[in-house]
């Protein structure tokens, strides 16, 4: 038996399970991974330093799979944005078929990508985003609930009630991501009316994860309390993962006079690049979800999908189906 969903059909996958792009994670060995069991794998354009770098990654990914996969491209309002465009010429250029965009006004994009017969994905965390983003010519939604780490927004609505609120409104195919991990989430995510599951947070505790055990070893042992919300006073919350480095950005934040200048040199990606890759708990931020309560074990990514799926398999078809009166 298989789960057939919209997403599976219009993306050409197996399995409705999607890997978050994640910075500094997003790498070929993972995406490959998560595409070899059946998902649909996700490299993170920006954490390779240039277009062409990127470029490369996109190959070396194609000889460790001959499954779909995408690549993520975040755009985020920046005083010196990277290229964008530059990093979208790559991707078109490589063949790649599947992206997944997000943040900022991505229109000029989603109409480029389109025009070269790209599937869009685009990630957001509302529900009136993501109309909005099926107006420009997304082919689906990624809508993240409250749980999810990074950037959840300022709404705080969680995915109980946000996925099915999109699924009201939305039209094309729509996967769900913040606090997924499990077969049980991935059947809640269904019956409330999306067609699979987006996982960032899961998919970093997996043998083929590009960091430090260590650090996949912390995500085990946390539990659903376990994660900090940063930048709220500076309208662009982010969750995390619960260390030394974020109890501080926390506690200095809330002082009444605080800036951002106070915390920026704790929390610049850079250092929680030394974080994922030395295993150095307290070198910087660890961005992770609420979602570490529910894992309880390092799988391969194999293991971790199917498991999900066959589980999802059961409840839909026994637990769910044995509670129906005759």
């Amino acid at each position: 038996m298989a789960i057939r969903t919209r997403f599976t059909e219009a993306f050409g996958i197996e399995h409705p399970i999607v890997q978050g792009g994640m910075m500094w994670v997003g790498r070929a060995e993972l995406a490959a991974a998560v595409s070899n069991a059946g998902g649909l794998g996700m490299l993170t354009a920006l954490t390779q330093p240039t277009p062409d770098e990127l470029r490369r990654e996109i190959e070396r990914c194609r000889r460790m799979t001959d499954k779909p996969f995408g690549v993520n491209l975040t755009i985020l309002p920046s005083v010196t944005p990277p290229p964008y465009a530059d990093y979208r010429r790559a991707i078109i250029e490589e063949g790649v078929r599947i992206v997944e965009t997000a943040g900022h006004k991505p229109q000029e994009h989603i109409d480029d990508l389109k025009a070269h017969g790209i599937k869009v994905i685009h990630k957001c965390t509302a529900v009136r985003h993501a109309a909005s983003a099926e107006r420009m010519g997304a082919d689906a939604i990624s809508i993240d609930g409250f749980e999810c780490a990074g950037h959840p927004g300022e709404d705080d609505v969680p995915g109980l009630v946000l996925i099915p609120a999109a699924a009201d409104r939305i039209t094309i195919p729509m996967i769900a991501s913040g606090g997924f991990g499990d077969g049980r989430g991935l059947a809640a995510a269904l019956a409330l009316g999306a067609d699979g599951v987006n996982m960032g947070t899961r998919f970093c505790a997996t043998v083929e994860a590009p960091i430090h055990d260590r650090i996949k070893r912390f995500l085990l042992d946390n539990d659903e309390r376990s994660t900090n919300l940063i930048f709220r006073r500076f309208h662009n919350t982010g969750r995390v993962a619960k260390n030394s480095v974020s109890d501080r950005v926390v506690e200095i934040s809330s002082r009444p006079d605080a800036t951002f200048e106070d915390i920026r040199p704790l929390v610049s990606g850079a250092l929680g690049r030394v974080a994922l890759e030395t295993g150095d708990l307290d070198a910087g931020l660890v961005w992770a979800g609420q979602i570490q309560g529910l894992i309880h074990d390092i799988p391969t990514c194999q293991e971790l999908v199917t498991r999900m799926v066959r589980d999802a398999e059961a409840i839909i078809t026994e637990r769910l189906a044995g509670m129906l009166a005759a």
